[in-house]
């Protein structure tokens, strides 16, 4: 789906892909896997999360917008077509 992102997370990196683009940054040390996305809006995610410390899930937020930024995006532009994300490990 062309507007549809993908979120998941390697060994201590969480990983957003978008396109041709594959956005990783560091994730929480004890994150094993991000489980479910509750919210998408325009670049804020609230998502489900496990992690290694606590056998329950947790919920956990993600701002794209300042990484988007430190990594010299424009975030509006870059982000407004997105409509949903999901979560995908391979």
């Amino acid at each position: 789906m062309p507007n549809e992102a993908i979120l998941s997370s390697e060994n201590e990196y969480t990983i957003f892909k978008y396109g041709k683009y594959n956005i990783r940054f560091r994730a929480p040390y004890s994150l094993e896997k991000y489980t479910q996305i509750k919210e998408w809006d325009n670049g804020y995610l609230v998502v489900m999360a496990k992690y290694s410390h606590n056998q329950e899930e947790e919920e956990e937020f993600i701002d794209l917008i300042p990484i988007l930024e430190n990594l010299y995006y424009d975030a509006y532009k870059f982000l407004a077509p997105i409509k949903k994300v999901r979560i995908q490990y391979d």
